[in-house]
C-alpha cells in the first residue's frame, strides 16, 4: 500500500488498477461518517481533481483523485451505509481508478513514511 499526505491510501490492483480510500488517521479525524457522494464510473481525473465528498458530524471533505485515470468502480456500499469507513477504512475503499502505468505508486509514500507523517 502507499499512500497519499492528504490521508488516502492506495492498492495495486492487477497491472493498471488503484483502489483508493482514505486512512484510519482520516477516518478518526473526521468523525462519524454520515454521507458519500462517489464519482461517476467511467469519469476521466486528473490528480488533484475532487473524486468523492465525504460528510461527518464534524465537517465536509473532498478526496480528490491522487493519480490521472478513468474511474471504473465505485463502493455503492457506502452510499447505503456510509458508517463502513469508520468501521473499517481499509475495506471502505471509494473508488477504483485505471491508470496507464503503476509505477505512479513510487511517488507515494510507504507505510513507514506514513506513520512518520501522522507521529
Amino acid at each position: 500500500m502507499k499512500f497519499t499526505a492528504e490521508h488516502e491510501w492506495l492498492r495495486a490492483e492487477g497491472d493498471d488498477v488503484v483502489v483508493v480510500g482514505i486512512t484510519a488517521h482520516a477516518a478518526t479525524q473526521l468523525g462519524d461518517v454520515v454521507f458519500v457522494e462517489l464519482p461517476e464510473v467511467e469519469t476521466m481525473v486528473a490528480a488533484g481533481d475532487e473524486a468523492v465528498v465525504i460528510e461527518s458530524v464534524k465537517a465536509a471533505s473532498d478526496i480528490l483523485a491522487p493519480v490521472d485515470g478513468e474511474i471504473i468502480a465505485v463502493n455503492t456500499k457506502l452510499v447505503d451505509n456510509p458508517g463502513l469507513v469508520n468501521e473499517d477504512p481499509l475495506q471502505a475503499w471509494f473508488f477504483k481508478i485505471r491508470v496507464d502505468d503503476l509505477v505512479v505508486l513510487d511517488e507515494f509514500m510507504d507505510e513507514d513514511e506514513y506513520a512518520d507523517l501522522i507521529g
